[in-house]
This record gives structure tokens, C-alpha cells and sequence, in this order.
């Protein structure tokens, strides 16, 4: 009847499936180890949810956390994704029971046992997260699984012995104590293939009282990440939201005081890392919050669009509030150009990302809600600022021109040509092709990077195309039959021997036979309408479960701008811009 009441949809849609997943994430913060109850149902009942959309489109397997003994406030049941259903022909090597085990050895190095955790599976590379390196305060405070941190915010720290992490080296002991735990960290980091480590704390280490509670990997005093490729993006804390919030939810114009005492990070990006994004670093302290948000976003996309096979890691200080609003956004940016999730539809694909990125991982959204902390309706209302090509993952893979020698019709025809036929490509061809996004309906390949071995090569292949029946152009009539052509990058490469049944002369990736993903295709303006109707969905659930809360009326008493937008956007008056 509550539901009802607050104006939540009929029951069995996908609108209903959400409003009741806000309202309990509303009420109560979630915690594996708290079983039992009416609401232990309705978490079950939200993680059978979760694992049926991942399987939709995924093979994974699950790592057991019923009782919050691997993390107490991660999943119960913590997905490994390990290869997609149908279309990425690229599959994760990692295998869970050694991901279990090496998880087990290295939850202590960081904070509140949030260990490295991967999340999103594209192109074969893991995006993981977790929270910062725990400090010496909270390593020697453990018994157990109890925690010398437990609950409340990430200003809500327990008492430490009144010992830094400076101190504590000093001694041989503790040092070894940090070589162990740290060590075993970065053994799990390196058997998820991960490389770069982005860190978005504000802060070198997290103080309380003048003590060091947590520390991070770019102020690890033995270097031991210093094979790492390691980021220093800060940006703000949940606390800074509280403005966003009071501003009527107006990101625009809103930066953030870096001259605070607390604020000691300074931005550090590897030169290699910015060459390609025409965004000058050195104004970071001047961007407002949208495009502080838009850059760092462009970052990480142009970070997992690498040509190498590295993982990637985000975090934040407990890994619950500016690291789901990243995971989130790259989820969602990821899904809208039909790269990953590709079988879900915007409802789902907001569902999935509301409960297991945020709700699952521990969001602390009704603490935060006390506060006028808004991150977590900040980052759903903040695709609105992401739905241009320039944040799309497929743009970002472009290749400059095609190869001299060949035309873009006789690499199309590679689809077809490689089906069955007798005669292939010399053995020392190496070829790259990809998608780009036009008009609605249409399909073309832009760009194609092709290394011949030579004008002869090129002959033979030509010559063998042009008697075989099968050499036949990807045309538009073609693919309006199939109806899923792929948007994504495909790699062929040459190879001396190979198990497949089709051309000896190419090398597969992972277990599938040679051919163009099946993936969605999604054009520019594609890509803005389905973030837009997650986005609208977002709000509209939202406001119906929630709230926004208004600020103080002005002495008129007029309702603040872009509230009143919102009161347009759920349907009482007008359009909304919110």
C-alpha cells in the first residue's frame, strides 16, 4: 500500500521492479553478513534479479559471500564474468577458485576488507574496484572479520591506537606485516591482468585526529606498485554533493575548493595517457563538476580502449560512493554504444546497475540521504551530459585510413570470403577492422589497418576472391536480414596452424570461430536515446520512491528552478530539463 501511495507503477513492470529496489535501498543499508527477515527475502529476490540479467548476455561464475565472510559488505553472491554468450569472441582467463583463494590472502590490504574486485568484462579485460590500501591502524585493529571500521560514512572512523603508519615502519615487524598483505594484493591485481590503477581520492592518505587511517598506492613508502601504471585523479567526496544538492541540483558552475588543508593530491597522469584526448590536465582545478566528470569519464574510456590486454582498477577511499558513480558510468556508456549487456534493455540495464553497482557494493544512500549527500541520483541525472559521440567507446577505436593497395569493398568481403574457402590470405597478413556509427539503419566501416606482405599477396588474394563464389560484399541488403551487425572492434591475425575447421591461416581468439560479432548497432543518435530514456527512467522512479528535497524557498516562497523543471518532468506541467 506505501508503494501504491507514493505513486509507484503497476506491479510486473519494469518501472514496479525499480521503484521497489529504490524504496528498500532507501530504507535500510545492506550488508551481507545481516541475514534473516523480511528484507534478507527482498535482497535475495534483487540478487536472483541481478544474476538472471548478467546471465543474460554472459557466462560467469559466482564466489560465495552469504554471511559477509569474504567482505561484509560486498555481494553475497560476487559475480566473475568470464566470456560473452554469443558476440565478443575475447574470454577472461582467470579462474575462480585461484581468484578465490588469492582473494582470501589479500582482503586485509585494504580498507574495511573491500578488496580488488572485477565488475565489467570488455574486450576480455577486467574493470575492477575496491577501496583504497588500509593503513596501519586498521591492519593491526582487525580480530577476525571484525573491523576496526565499521559502518557509517567515510567521515565516521573508529578509534586507532594513536600510532601512524609512519611510525609503525620503523619497525621490521610492521614492514613485513605491509610486504605480506600488500604483496598479496598485488598478486591478485597481476592475475586479473590489471595495469592501471586509477585513485580517486583527494587525498595522499586518509587522516583522522592526525593519525594516517588510510594510505594509498601512490604514497606506498617501499613502492611496491611502482610496475603498476598508477593515476592520481581527484575528485570530490561524497560531502561536496551536499552543494549539488543545495543548488538545486545544478552541476553546472559548481567547482570544487582545492585549496583545501585536507587536499594534498595533486593530478598525475602519464603523458602516453592524455596525448589522444585534446583536454588541456593543467585546468583540472578550474572545471566545474560536469566537466571534471566528462573528462575523467573520456579517461577511463580511452584507458580500456587500449590496444594491450590490461585491466583496469578505480577507487576511491572506501570504494562506495565516487567509485559505483565511475563503474556506473562506464557501464552505462559501454551498453548505450552496444558493446556490453547488449541483450538488455534500458530498464534492465538501470535495474542492474542500480542494485549491483551501488545497492549490492554498499552504498551508504540512507546515511547519505540524511545528509543532502546526492552522488548517487548526481550520477544517473549526469548521462544527460554524455550522450555526444565524443564518449562513445567505438568512436575512440578508429583507425586513421585505409591501407594503400586495397579497397574498402575487398576488406569487406573478408566476412564472407573466410566461410568455407580453400584459398586464404598469406600467412603474414595482419588485420584490424572496425565499426563506426552513422545514420540509424546504416552500416559502413570507416577505418581498416592492414600490414600485406606484399603487392603479390595482394594479387593472390584478389585473384582467389574473384573465382570464389562466396566472395561476396557486406552489403546493406545483407544486413538489414541480419539485423545485428557488429559495432565493435574485430582483430584477424595470421597464424601457421590452427585447430579451426575454417581458414588455416588465421588465429581465433578464444574458443569461437572467425567471423563479425553479432553485436547492436548504435549510432550516434542511438547512443543519446537510450541513455536519455535510462536517465528518464532514473528520475521518474526516483522522484516517486525518494524525492528530491527542495532547498529553503526563497521569501517568495517560488520552488527552486530546476525543481520546478522536475515537477514538469513527472508529468504535472510541461517538459523537463532536469
Amino acid at each position: 500500500m506505501a508503494a501504491a501511495a507514493r505513486g509507484c507503477p503497476p506491479a510486473g513492470s519494469g518501472d514496479r521492479a525499480l521503484a521497489e529496489l529504490l524504496m528498500e535501498f532507501s530504507r535500510a543499508q545492506y550488508r551481507a553478513k545481516d541475514g534473516g527477515g523480511a528484507a534478507a527475502a527482498k535482497v535475495e529476490r534483487i540478487e536472483r534479479r541481478c544474476l538472471e540479467l548478467f546471465g543474460r548476455d554472459y557466462r560467469y561464475s559466482v564466489i560465495p559471500n552469504a554471511h559477509g565472510e569474504v567482505c561484509a559488505h560486498y555481494p553475497r553472491h560476487i559475480v566473475l564474468l568470464e566470456r560473452d554468450a554469443g558476440r565478443d569472441p575475447f574470454e577472461s582467463t582467470v579462474q575462480v577458485g585461484k581468484l578465490q583463494d588469492l582473494i582470501n590472502r589479500s582482503k586485509m590490504a585494504r580498507c574495511r576488507g573491500r578488496f580488488v574486485c572485477p565488475v565489467i568484462l570488455y574486450k576480455g579485460k577486467h574493470i575492477c574496484r575496491s577501496a583504497t590500501l588500509a593503513g596501519w591502524g586498521e591492519l593491526y585493529g582487525r580480530t577476525g572479520y571484525n573491523y576496526i571500521f565499521s559502518g557509517g560514512s567515510d567521515d565516521a572512523w573508529a578509534d586507532a591506537e594513536d600510532i601512524s603508519e609512519e611510525d609503525s615502519a620503523l619497525r621490521n615487524a610492521d614492514s613485513q606485516l605491509f610486504d605480506k598483505v600488500r604483496g598479496h594484493d598485488i598478486k591478485l591485481l597481476r592475475y586479473l591482468s590489471v595495469r592501471y590503477i586509477c585513485d580517486l581520492m583527494v587525498e595522499n592518505k586518509k587522516v583522522k585526529f592526525g593519525l594516517n587511517v588510510t594510505s594509498s598506492e601512490k604514497v606506498d613508502k617501499a613502492q611496491r606498485y611502482a610496475d603498476f601504471t598508477l593515476l592520481s585523479i581527484p575528485y570530490p567526496g561524497c560531502e561536496f554533493f551536499k552543494e549539488y544538492k543545495d543548488r538545486d541540483y545544478t552541476a553546472e558552475g559548481l567547482i570544487f575548493n582545492w585549496k583545501q588543508d585536507y587536499v594534498d593530491a595533486p593530478l598525475s597522469i602519464p603523458v602516453s595517457l592524455t596525448q589522444s584526448l585534446n583536454i588541456d590536465w593543467s585546468e583540472y582545478q578550474s572545471w566545474d563538476l560536469v566537466q571534471q566528470t566528462q573528462n575523467y569519464l573520456k579517461l577511463l574510456i580511452s584507458i580500456i580502449n587500449s590496444d594491450d590486454d590490461s585491466g583496469l582498477l578505480v577507487h576511491c577511499i572506501s570504494g562506495w560512493d565516487r567509485t559505483p558513480l565511475f563503474i556506473s558510468l562506464l557501464r552505462l556508456s559501454l551498453w548505450a554504444d552496444g558493446l556490453i549487456h547488449t541483450s538488455l534493455e534500458p530498464a534492465e540495464i538501470l535495474y542492474l546497475t542500480v542494485a549491483y553497482d551501488w545497492f549490492l557494493f554498499g552504498h551508504m544512500l540512507v546515511d547519505r540521504l540524511s545528509k543532502g549527500e546526492e552522488i548517487f541520483f548526481f550520477c544517473f541525472n549526469f548521462l544527460k551530459h554524455i550522450t555526444s559521440e565524443e564518449f562513445s567507446a567505438v568512436k575512440s577505436q578508429r583507425r586513421k585510413s585505409l591501407p594503400p593497395g586495397f579497397t574498402l569493398e575487398e576488406i569487406c568481403m573478408l566476412k564472407q570470403r573466410d566461410r568455407g574457402s580453400t584459398t586464404s590470405l598469406s600467412s603474414d597478413f595482419s588485420l584490424g577492422m572496425e565499426s563506426s556509427p552513422g545514420a540509424a539503419g546504416s552500416f559502413t566501416y570507416e577505418a581498416v589497418e592492414l600490414m600485406p606482405a606484399g603487392a603479390q599477396a595482394q594479387a593472390a588474394w584478389r585473384k582467389s576472391c574473384a573465382s570464389s563464389p562466396q566472395a561476396v560484399l557486406w552489403s546493406r541488403a545483407q544486413q538489414s536480414e541480419d539485423r545485428l551487425p557488429s559495432t565493435g572492434l574485430v582483430e584477424v591475425k595470421s597464424s601457421s596452424s590452427s585447430s579451426s575447421t575454417h581458414s588455416d591461416n588465421f588465429l581465433r581468439i578464444g574458443s569461437s570461430p572467425l567471423e563479425v560479432p553479432r553485436s547492436r548497432l548504435v549510432s550516434a543518435s542511438d547512443r543519446e536515446s537510450r541513455l536519455e530514456e535510462v536517465r528518464s527512467a532514473f528520475v521518474a522512479s526516483y522522484s516517486r520512491t525518494i524525492g528530491l528535497k527542495a532547498v529553503p524557498p526563497s521569501p517568495s516562497g517560488a520552488i527552486g528552478g530546476l525543481l520546478e523543471q522536475f515537477v514538469r518532468g513527472v508529468g504535472l506541467r510541461g517538459s523537463s530539463t532536469l
